[in-house]
Protein backbone atom coordinates (compact mmCIF):
# COMPACT_ATOMS: atom_id res chain seq x y z
CA UNK A 1 0.00 0.00 0.00
CA UNK A 2 1.40 3.78 -1.08
CA UNK A 3 1.07 6.38 1.81
CA UNK A 4 2.37 9.56 2.58
CA UNK A 5 4.14 8.75 6.08
CA UNK A 6 4.63 12.78 6.86
CA UNK A 7 0.77 13.71 5.83
CA UNK A 8 0.01 10.68 8.54
CA UNK A 9 2.16 12.10 11.23
CA UNK A 10 0.60 16.06 10.33
CA UNK A 11 -3.18 14.15 11.24
CA UNK A 12 -1.77 13.06 14.05
CA UNK A 13 -0.61 15.42 15.44
CA UNK A 14 -3.41 17.76 14.41
CA UNK A 15 -5.95 14.95 15.91
CA UNK A 16 -4.01 14.52 19.27
CA UNK A 17 -3.87 17.81 19.88
CA UNK A 18 -7.44 18.91 19.88
CA UNK A 19 -7.82 15.80 22.08
CA UNK A 20 -5.72 16.77 24.24
CA UNK A 21 -6.81 20.09 24.78
CA UNK A 22 -10.40 18.51 25.62
CA UNK A 23 -8.73 16.17 28.34
CA UNK A 24 -6.64 18.88 29.82
CA UNK A 25 -9.32 21.59 30.21
CA UNK A 26 -12.26 18.88 31.28
CA UNK A 27 -10.24 17.15 33.70
CA UNK A 28 -11.64 18.69 36.62
CA UNK A 29 -15.19 17.33 36.56
CA UNK A 30 -13.78 14.64 34.23
CA UNK A 31 -12.44 12.50 37.34
CA UNK A 32 -15.49 12.91 39.38
CA UNK A 33 -16.55 10.46 36.78
CA UNK A 34 -14.82 6.83 37.19
CA UNK A 35 -15.99 3.63 36.18
CA UNK A 36 -13.22 0.76 36.56
CA UNK A 37 -12.42 -2.40 33.34
CA UNK A 38 -10.47 -5.45 34.42
CA UNK A 39 -9.92 -4.51 38.10
CA UNK A 40 -10.74 -2.02 39.99
CA UNK A 41 -6.95 -0.56 39.85
CA UNK A 42 -8.04 0.01 36.54
CA UNK A 43 -9.31 2.78 35.72
CA UNK A 44 -11.10 4.87 33.42
CA UNK A 45 -12.78 8.20 33.55
CA UNK A 46 -15.18 10.46 31.55
CA UNK A 47 -12.56 11.98 29.63
CA UNK A 48 -11.00 8.85 28.52
CA UNK A 49 -14.69 8.03 26.46
CA UNK A 50 -15.08 11.80 25.36
CA UNK A 51 -11.30 11.82 23.93
CA UNK A 52 -11.67 8.67 21.80
CA UNK A 53 -15.15 10.11 20.54
CA UNK A 54 -13.49 13.31 19.66
CA UNK A 55 -10.41 11.24 17.78
CA UNK A 56 -12.62 9.41 16.12
CA UNK A 57 -15.02 12.02 15.05
CA UNK A 58 -11.94 14.29 13.88
CA UNK A 59 -10.31 11.21 11.61
CA UNK A 60 -13.85 10.42 9.91
CA UNK A 61 -13.12 13.88 8.77
CA UNK A 62 -9.99 14.16 8.06
CA UNK A 63 -9.44 10.38 7.04
CA UNK A 64 -12.93 8.59 6.05
CA UNK A 65 -13.30 5.80 5.63
CA UNK A 66 -10.31 3.83 7.42
CA UNK A 67 -11.08 1.81 10.61
CA UNK A 68 -10.12 3.21 14.00
CA UNK A 69 -8.82 0.90 17.00
CA UNK A 70 -9.38 2.37 20.41
CA UNK A 71 -8.73 1.67 23.83
CA UNK A 72 -12.34 2.31 25.12
CA UNK A 73 -14.44 1.63 22.32
CA UNK A 74 -12.02 -1.31 20.33
CA UNK A 75 -12.45 -2.11 16.88
CA UNK A 76 -10.51 -4.15 14.33
CA UNK A 77 -7.71 -3.19 12.05
CA UNK A 78 -8.41 -3.60 8.41
CA UNK A 79 -7.16 -6.66 6.32
CA UNK A 80 -5.73 -4.52 3.91
CA UNK A 81 -5.10 -0.51 3.83
CA UNK A 82 -4.56 1.63 6.98
CA UNK A 83 -5.74 1.58 10.62
CA UNK A 84 -5.68 4.17 13.61
CA UNK A 85 -4.67 2.85 16.62
CA UNK A 86 -5.47 5.22 19.59
CA UNK A 87 -4.99 5.76 23.12
CA UNK A 88 -7.09 8.97 24.05
CA UNK A 89 -5.48 9.11 27.88
CA UNK A 90 -2.52 7.38 28.15
CA UNK A 91 -1.61 7.21 31.92
CA UNK A 92 -4.84 7.21 33.15
CA UNK A 93 -4.44 6.56 36.80
CA UNK A 94 -1.96 9.72 36.70
CA UNK A 95 -4.42 11.58 35.50
CA UNK A 96 -6.79 10.41 37.75
CA UNK A 97 -4.67 11.52 40.74
CA UNK A 98 -2.97 14.72 39.31
CA UNK A 99 0.04 13.80 38.26
CA UNK A 100 1.08 15.67 35.03
CA UNK A 101 2.56 12.66 32.92
CA UNK A 102 0.11 11.01 30.25
CA UNK A 103 -0.79 11.67 27.12
CA UNK A 104 -2.90 11.03 23.78
CA UNK A 105 -1.59 8.18 21.94
CA UNK A 106 -2.44 8.34 18.13
CA UNK A 107 -0.51 5.94 15.58
CA UNK A 108 -1.31 4.76 11.69
CA UNK A 109 -0.44 0.94 11.40
CA UNK A 110 -0.70 -0.53 7.58
CA UNK A 111 -0.69 -4.83 8.30
CA UNK A 112 -0.47 -4.26 12.01
CA UNK A 113 2.90 -1.71 11.90
CA UNK A 114 3.05 1.28 12.81
CA UNK A 115 4.48 3.74 9.78
CA UNK A 116 3.37 7.47 11.82
CA UNK A 117 2.54 8.41 15.37
CA UNK A 118 2.37 11.48 17.36
CA UNK A 119 2.37 11.52 21.48
CA UNK A 120 0.90 14.71 23.14
CA UNK A 121 1.14 15.61 26.17
CA UNK A 122 -1.82 17.93 27.39
CA UNK A 123 -0.50 19.07 30.79
CA UNK A 124 2.88 20.30 29.18
CA UNK A 125 1.93 20.68 25.23
CA UNK A 126 4.79 18.73 24.03
CA UNK A 127 4.43 16.97 20.79
CA UNK A 128 6.34 13.79 19.91
CA UNK A 129 6.35 12.46 16.49
CA UNK A 130 7.59 9.82 14.12
CA UNK A 131 7.57 8.26 10.70
CA UNK A 132 8.62 5.28 9.45
CA UNK A 133 11.98 6.20 7.98
CA UNK A 134 11.76 9.73 9.27
CA UNK A 135 13.22 9.53 12.58
CA UNK A 136 11.77 10.34 15.72
CA UNK A 137 11.38 13.99 16.81
CA UNK A 138 10.30 15.98 20.15
CA UNK A 139 9.10 19.51 19.03
CA UNK A 140 10.92 19.38 16.19
CA UNK A 141 14.31 18.43 17.73
CA UNK A 142 15.74 15.07 16.16
CA UNK A 143 15.94 12.54 19.09
CA UNK A 144 18.30 9.37 19.56
CA UNK A 145 18.50 6.65 21.95
CA UNK A 146 21.41 6.48 24.70
CA UNK A 147 24.89 5.46 23.90
CA UNK A 148 24.84 3.75 27.34
CA UNK A 149 27.20 0.30 26.68
CA UNK A 150 26.83 -1.27 30.02
CA UNK A 151 24.31 -2.73 32.12
CA UNK A 152 25.19 -2.22 35.82
CA UNK A 153 25.28 1.55 34.92
CA UNK A 154 21.46 1.52 32.77
CA UNK A 155 18.14 3.21 34.15
CA UNK A 156 15.72 0.90 33.29
CA UNK A 157 11.72 2.18 32.82
CA UNK A 158 9.09 -0.56 33.70
CA UNK A 159 5.18 -1.03 34.23
CA UNK A 160 2.79 -3.40 36.33
CA UNK A 161 0.09 -5.70 35.32
CA UNK A 162 -3.23 -4.63 36.80
CA UNK A 163 -3.94 -8.21 38.35
CA UNK A 164 -2.54 -8.30 42.05
CA UNK A 165 -1.33 -11.82 41.47
CA UNK A 166 0.41 -10.75 38.61
CA UNK A 167 1.92 -8.18 40.32
CA UNK A 168 3.49 -9.88 42.72
CA UNK A 169 5.45 -11.94 40.83
CA UNK A 170 6.36 -8.87 38.36
CA UNK A 171 7.44 -7.30 41.74
CA UNK A 172 9.59 -10.25 42.66
CA UNK A 173 11.31 -9.92 39.15
CA UNK A 174 12.17 -6.07 39.94
CA UNK A 175 13.29 -6.68 42.87
CA UNK A 176 16.14 -9.11 41.14
CA UNK A 177 16.93 -6.95 38.79
CA UNK A 178 17.28 -4.15 41.09
CA UNK A 179 21.07 -4.99 42.08
CA UNK A 180 21.73 -5.42 37.91
CA UNK A 181 21.11 -1.92 37.00
CA UNK A 182 21.57 1.45 38.20
CA UNK A 183 17.71 1.94 38.86
CA UNK A 184 14.63 1.34 37.80
CA UNK A 185 11.68 4.02 37.19
CA UNK A 186 8.04 3.21 37.47
CA UNK A 187 6.17 6.04 35.67
CA UNK A 188 2.70 5.28 34.65
CA UNK A 189 2.47 6.05 31.03
CA UNK A 190 4.02 3.22 28.78
CA UNK A 191 3.79 5.88 25.25
CA UNK A 192 5.74 8.50 27.05
CA UNK A 193 8.05 5.35 28.59
CA UNK A 194 8.90 4.32 25.00
CA UNK A 195 9.31 8.22 24.48
CA UNK A 196 11.99 8.50 27.08
CA UNK A 197 13.51 5.32 25.42
CA UNK A 198 13.85 7.82 22.21
CA UNK A 199 15.28 10.52 23.63
CA UNK A 200 17.67 8.79 25.87
CA UNK A 201 15.86 9.73 29.35
CA UNK A 202 15.72 6.11 30.18
CA UNK A 203 18.04 3.48 28.53
CA UNK A 204 15.35 1.00 28.07
CA UNK A 205 12.05 -0.29 29.10
CA UNK A 206 9.95 -3.25 29.54
CA UNK A 207 6.23 -4.29 30.20
CA UNK A 208 3.77 -6.98 29.97
CA UNK A 209 0.23 -7.22 29.12
CA UNK A 210 0.00 -3.81 27.42
CA UNK A 211 -2.32 -3.12 24.27
CA UNK A 212 -2.01 -2.19 21.15
CA UNK A 213 -3.13 1.36 21.52
CA UNK A 214 -0.33 1.71 24.17
CA UNK A 215 2.91 1.22 22.36
CA UNK A 216 1.98 2.06 18.56
CA UNK A 217 3.19 5.36 18.23
CA UNK A 218 5.68 5.04 21.44
CA UNK A 219 7.66 1.60 19.72
CA UNK A 220 7.72 3.72 16.64
CA UNK A 221 9.18 6.62 18.34
CA UNK A 222 11.81 4.48 20.00
CA UNK A 223 12.59 2.82 16.52
CA UNK A 224 13.17 5.53 14.45
CA UNK A 225 15.44 7.08 17.30
CA UNK A 226 17.50 3.87 17.33
CA UNK A 227 16.35 1.73 19.67
CA UNK A 228 16.01 -2.52 19.95
CA UNK A 229 12.28 -2.70 19.65
CA UNK A 230 10.79 -6.14 20.81
CA UNK A 231 7.01 -5.95 20.36
CA UNK A 232 4.28 -9.07 22.00
CA UNK A 233 5.17 -12.13 20.37
CA UNK A 234 8.45 -11.26 19.28
CA UNK A 235 10.47 -12.55 21.82
CA UNK A 236 9.27 -15.85 23.57
CA UNK A 237 11.76 -15.97 26.45
CA UNK A 238 9.81 -12.16 27.35
CA UNK A 239 6.55 -13.43 28.01
CA UNK A 240 4.27 -13.95 24.70
CA UNK A 241 3.00 -10.10 25.88
CA UNK A 242 6.41 -8.70 26.50
CA UNK A 243 7.28 -4.95 25.14
CA UNK A 244 11.07 -4.51 24.99
CA UNK A 245 12.77 -0.96 23.96
CA UNK A 246 16.58 -0.47 24.63
CA UNK A 247 19.77 1.15 23.26
CA UNK A 248 21.66 -0.97 21.04
CA UNK A 249 24.68 -1.07 23.60
CA UNK A 250 22.84 -2.90 26.63
CA UNK A 251 19.96 -4.75 24.35
CA UNK A 252 21.22 -8.05 24.43
CA UNK A 253 22.65 -7.72 27.87
CA UNK A 254 18.91 -6.82 29.09
CA UNK A 255 17.36 -9.19 26.88
CA UNK A 256 18.98 -11.81 28.63
CA UNK A 257 19.50 -10.53 32.30
CA UNK A 258 15.40 -9.84 32.12
CA UNK A 259 14.90 -13.60 31.16
CA UNK A 260 17.04 -14.51 33.53
CA UNK A 261 15.34 -12.81 36.56
CA UNK A 262 11.98 -14.44 35.67
CA UNK A 263 10.74 -11.47 33.42
CA UNK A 264 9.06 -13.99 30.83
CA UNK A 265 7.21 -15.83 33.55
CA UNK A 266 5.28 -13.53 35.07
Amino acid sequence: MRFDAGRLVEVAVEVATEAAELVRTSRETAVAEVDTKSTVTDVVTAADRASEQLVRALLATRRPGEPVIGEEEGGTAAVEGLTWVVDPIDGTVNYLYGIPHYAVSIAAQVDGVSVAGAVVEPASGRVWTAAAGGGAWLDGRRLAVSAVTRLEVSLLGYGFAYRADRRQRQAETWAAMATRVRDIRRAGAASLDLCAVAAGRLDAYAEHALGRWDWAAGALLAKEAGAVVLLPGEAPELGADATFAAAPGIADALRATLAESGFGKV
